[in-house]
């Protein structure tokens, strides 16, 4: 269908899970893709998976490094003369109680996940408003909604990717630029498949929908709010989990 046919998409985090399927999808439909990574070995793989479905580069980038992602970002521009949709996807966890969580696996969660989304954010806005129009969408989660035992940190970085969409959506809208996140519940990924069994199934019953989310359930909402189907909708934290925060 082509339905983002021509449009420059970077997808940070790119090189696995949500971000790979998602920027599949979206070169199948049209896109130039572009995923940001910071595992070359990752990303020299995923790079060679996506190419079947259409066009694709890879760039190793450090999202927590400002120069290092302002740099990649340069590059694209370079490359393609605009950047129409930006997919902060990029995220790890450190699972802890408060009172056992490191310091370093506070500072790094968030580095990764909060001031990542930012840094990436900030690269990319000036090549939007110099065209008047462009794409924000990051990925935050339920728990950054709800919180959740066990995940202080991740929590706190998926609050704040809320705080700063909304953010942008009132700064950036008058700009031309739209700004809204996704907020996964349990998807089958490399980053679930290190939970507990046990979790997991907890997690299952209590999902309306009886299963856990699969990286295309997420990467289909994406496509749409990464096409002019969705150029009225800005602001928004769209859930993806199945009914389990009704």
């Amino acid at each position: 269908m082509d339905r983002v046919k021509d449009k420059v998409v970077i997808i940070t985090g790119g090189a696995g899970g949500i971000g790979k399927e998602t920027a599949k999808l979206l070169a199948k439909e049209g896109a130039k893709v572009v995923i940001f990574d910071i595992n070359e070995e990752r990303l020299t793989e995923a790079k060679k998976e996506i190419e079947k479905y259409g066009i694709v580069e890879a760039i190793k980038a450090d999202v927590t490094d400002f120069k290092s992602v302002s740099d990649a970002v340069k590059k694209v521009y370079e490359k393609f003369g605009k950047i129409d949709v930006l997919i902060n996807n990029a995220g790890i966890t450190r699972d802890g109680f408060l009172s056992k969580m490191d310091i370093e696996d506070w500072n790094r969660v968030i580095a990764v996940n909060l001031t990542g989304v930012f840094n990436t954010t900030k690269a990319v806005v000036p090549y939007m408003l110099e065209r008047g129009k462009g794409n924000i969408i990051s990925i935050s989660s339920v728990v950054g909604v709800y919180g959740n035992i066990g995940q202080t940190n991740y929590a706190a970085s998926k609050a704040g990717i809320i705080g700063m969409t909304k953010t942008w959506a009132k700064e950036l809208g008058r700009k031309g630029i739209r700004a809204n996140a996704v907020a996964p519940g349990f998807i089958r990924t490399e980053m679930t498949a290190r939970v507990p069994e046990k979790v997991i199934n907890i997690m299952i019953e209590k999902t309306p929908l009886g299963r856990m989310g699969e990286p295309e359930d997420v990467a289909n909402l994406l496509l749409f709010l990464s096409s002019d189907e969705s150029s009225f909708i800005n602001g928004q934290i769209i859930g993806v989990d199945g009914g389990l925060i009704p």
